[in-house]
Parts: C-alpha cells; structure tokens; sequence
C-alpha cells in the first residue's frame, strides 16, 4: 500500500526533483534545470516513496491568483506506471486545494496525459501550446 508524502526537506526535493528530470525533461535532452522554477517553496510537493524509500512519483500544487490552484511536474517512474499513483497524487493534492479553500484545479496536461486527467474529472478548456516544439498540450481544470 503506497501513501502520499509531503516533501520539505532539501534531501526530499532533491529526489523529487530527480524524478521529474527523469520522466519530464531527460527523455528529450531538456536541462534539469527546466524539471524546476522559482515557486518551490510556495508550493506542496507530494511524493510517494517505494519500499526502499525512493521517489516513484510526484506532482505539485501551486496556488495561483484568484484561488486557482495548479497541478504541475505529475511524475510516475516508468516501472510504476498504470499502478495507480497517479490517481494517489492526484486525490491527495485536491484534498490539499480543498483545504486552502481553492475554487479550482487547472493544468497543462500533456497529450499523452489527457485520457488520464479525463478519467479524474478534468475537461478540457483549450489546446495550448507545444513544448519544445514537439508535446501538444492541453489547458484542463476540475471545479472543486
């Protein structure tokens, strides 16, 4: 049974940010630097760890203006992938929203990610942009 984890520590963001590079930005030679941004410690960083306490999957939520909370960085090691994690995070960081008194959820959800937004309850508002010139995305939100 995996449970979620708030990550604060520098040992813990350095491992989620590991993550992220691994899954987000390595498999199309992007910097790691990109896999991170200036509003980490304004933000909840959820993690789940495996047995032997290594980060397996990740995602944050950053409030934005107007009570509009932000999904960012959802991020399931490959080998975890389809087990469920995704939906733990997920789950977790709306509850999170909900307690912060959030309207709503907005993110950018990859192409390849849709159907899964979908199956949580995210619809689609608009098809944004293409990152790096190559990964279409999508402009989603669920009212909370």
């Amino acid at each position: 049974m995996y449970s979620v984890k708030v990550g604060s520590s520098a040992k813990e963001l350095e491992a989620i940010l590991a993550l992220r590079y691994k899954i987000l930005r390595q498999p199309w030679n992007q910097p790691a630097d990109t896999a991170t941004d200036n509003l980490e410690g304004k933000s909840i960083n959820a993690y789940i760890e495996d047995t032997n306490g290594n980060v397996i999957a990740c995602a944050r939520l950053q409030e934005n203006e107007n009570k509009v909370g932000q999904v960012r960085y959802m991020s399931v090691d490959n080998s975890y992938q389809g087990k469920g994690l995704g939906k733990l995070l997920l789950v977790f960081l709306e509850r999170k929203a909900k307690d912060l008194n959030l309207s709503k959820i907005e993110l950018q959800a990859r192409e390849n990610a849709v159907k899964f937004y979908e199956a949580n309850n995210y619809v689609i508002k608009e098809k944004t942009f293409l990152l790096w010139g190559i990964i279409q995305h999508y402009l989603m939100e669920k009212s909370l």
